[in-house]
């Protein structure tokens, strides 16, 4: 498992994610207890999945997000968060491109039990 270095400096969220070369690939920035702050660029949609363990926490750093959900969709602006509660089927979208920050536990993969092409590597730091 990676770990990081204990920085005495804060964390640019936008600059990290800018800093990533391809979309719907998360790279963990931070780490809390069992806890990992992700961020990611994304564009276009996702596929439906849900996490049965664990909510998943999406913070928009620029950009709209887009959380499709079993009873309609969620739209989230820059600055603002929502919390997909555990169990919950979703997709995450946007129109043009957003940058998030995704809160969740270490090891859970992005795809939920999904799997397929979209499934990205666990514990890529950035």
């Amino acid at each position: 498992m990676a770990q990081a270095q204990h920085s005495a400096h804060p964390v640019n969220l936008v600059h990290k994610a800018s800093l990533i070369d391809e979309q719907w690939s998360p790279r963990v920035v931070a780490e809390m207890n069992d806890y990992q702050f992700k961020v990611v660029r994304i564009e276009g949609e996702f596929i439906w999945h849900s996490h049965p363990e664990t909510d998943e926490a999406f913070l928009v750093l620029e950009g709209t997000l887009r959380i499709d959900l079993p009873e309609g969709p969620v739209y989230v602006a820059a600055g603002e968060l929502y919390v997909v509660p555990r169990g919950v089927e979703h997709r995450t979208a946007a129109e043009g491109e957003a940058k998030l920050m995704m809160i969740e536990p270490r090891g859970i993969l992005n795809t939920g039990h999904e799997g397929g092409e979209r499934t990205a590597v666990n514990d890529r730091w950035i």
